[in-house]
């Protein structure tokens, strides 16, 4: 078929992959523009753009597409579809309906639970004991398009957003290549999602990575989980008369007690509301992770310290 794919961050790149594998011709890859990044903010390229440029792929970036002429651009590539996957950019109504066929959205979750900007973060952090990909046809809405095939993927235990995240990146790709086949062959269904079920999966904001040790320590578990690889949860702790930031890489739920935020020995079991959380490793500001022991012997925090 003949398509524009749209797509930003490392989780588009194998479906952009799969549909080249697939002998899927495409026209144009729409990713957003490079941005400044590291402390001399030197522009670079998204991971899309990077793998579009060594295939090959003509790549377009435009900063916003509701300009008439960008519209009409994008209309003259003459689509039969458009592969939509965590592009960031909103498509506007001339925009979902240039391709024959439409757009088709790659989304991280099982729809219409966790329709938004963090699905993935959301549903460890809720504690669900699944999650999945759904392909969807695009329409106006928010995540509100008709479902055009979907997949469960399991969320264990030890699930961090990363490696589920490295999951249903591999699944939608395999999802996507189906659906076209479907499409292709004119046995594709497209059904309305359901009213009820409804979940929003808010973008993960500025300060919610702070643990609040009043919380149970099963919940800050799937907190930490849920947050990394990024943004990170994390903790202050004093030195030296000021607050340092410090990364929570990976806890533990423990069987103990004591005051919330309270050090209770010294393998840094903090108490927290209901239970108490090992932490297993850790980030200093500027220092490269750690296990407990070796982070211990840099930075003091003795049983009866206090953590706000």
């Amino acid at each position: 078929m003949r398509l524009a794919f749209m797509g930003t961050p490392e989780f588009s790149v194998p479906c952009l992959q799969a549909l080249l594998s697939a002998g899927h011709e495409i026209t144009a890859v729409y990713t957003q523009p490079p941005r400044g990044s590291g402390r001399g903010l030197k522009l670079t390229k998204s991971p899309v753009h990077g793998y579009a440029e060594a295939h090959g792929l003509q790549v377009r970036t435009p900063a916003r597409l509701k300009e008439p002429a960008e519209q009409e651009t994008f209309r003259a590539l003459y689509l039969d579809a458009a592969v939509v996957i965590a592009y960031g950019l909103i498509l506007p109504v001339p925009i979902l309906q240039a391709p024959r066929h439409g757009c088709f959205n790659v989304h991280a979750s099982l729809l219409p639970r966790w329709r938004g900007a963090a699905p993935i973060q959301r549903a460890i952090m809720a504690g669900d004991a699944h999650t999945g990909v759904t392909i969807m046809q695009m329409d106006a809405g928010l995540d509100t398009g008709p479902i055009l095939d979907a997949a469960q993927e399991p969320i264990h235990a030890d699930d961090t957003s990363g490696a589920l995240h490295n999951r249903l990146s591999q699944l939608g790709a395999r999802l996507m290549v189906g659906a076209l086949d479907q499409l292709s062959a004119g046995r594709l269904v497209a059904r309305p999602q359901p009213d009820t079920g409804v979940t929003t999966a808010a973008k993960i904001g500025k300060d919610e990575g702070r643990i609040g040790w009043r919380r149970p320590a099963r919940e800050l578990d799937r907190h930490i989980r849920g947050l990394t690889p990024a943004p990170g949860a994390w903790l202050t702790a004093a030195q030296n008369g000021r607050d340092v930031r410090i990364r929570v890489l990976r806890a533990q739920p423990v069987q103990d007690t004591g005051p919330a935020g309270t050090v209770l020995d010294g393998q840094l079991t903090i108490a927290c509301g209901e239970g108490a959380l090992r932490i297993m490793e850790l980030q200093r500001e500027g220092r490269a992770p750690s296990d407990t022991a070796a982070f211990l012997r840099g930075f003091a925090l003795p049983a009866g310290t206090h953590l706000e």
